[in-house]
């Protein structure tokens, strides 16, 4: 029961953040499952984003062998980071049941927040100190 509150109140909460394209797909959904496939989408997306970022600051830093390696050891770190954040945030080892139908929904939205902010953080490379 404490899961399913603290779900529901995380749940509100990202849906602040979506882009057009995911609430035009929302728009459209009948069945939770398409609800599913339309945040699945939205974190693809938004993982399309981040990678076009990454390749840009790795090459904005080409010539300088150091400030790659560094740049590299951050984006595995984030990774590491993003990857613990969820499984802290849902911790139950089955998923599907402790949390729901919902769960894949929530999961790859709160997987495209944090995207979002590594995107973020990456455009703040590319812009330098």
């Amino acid at each position: 029961m404490r899961y399913l509150v603290l779900y529901c109140l995380f749940s509100c909460c990202l849906f602040a953040q979506d882009s057009p394209q995911y609430h035009a797909c929302t728009e459209k959904a009948k069945a939770q499952m398409q609800l599913n496939q339309c945040a699945g989408d939205e974190a693809a997306r938004v993982d399309g984003e981040l990678n076009e970022v990454y390749r840009k600051v790795l090459a904005a830093s080409a010539d300088d062998a150091d400030a790659t390696a560094k740049i590299k050891a951050m984006q595995r770190a984030w990774v590491t980071y993003r990857d613990a954040y969820l499984e802290a945030m849902y911790p139950a080892n089955n998923k599907r049941a402790e949390y729901g139908s919902i769960y894949p929904m929530d999961a790859a939205l709160l997987t495209a927040k944090l995207t979002r902010q590594q995107v973020n953080a990456l455009k703040d490379l590319l812009q330098g100190p």
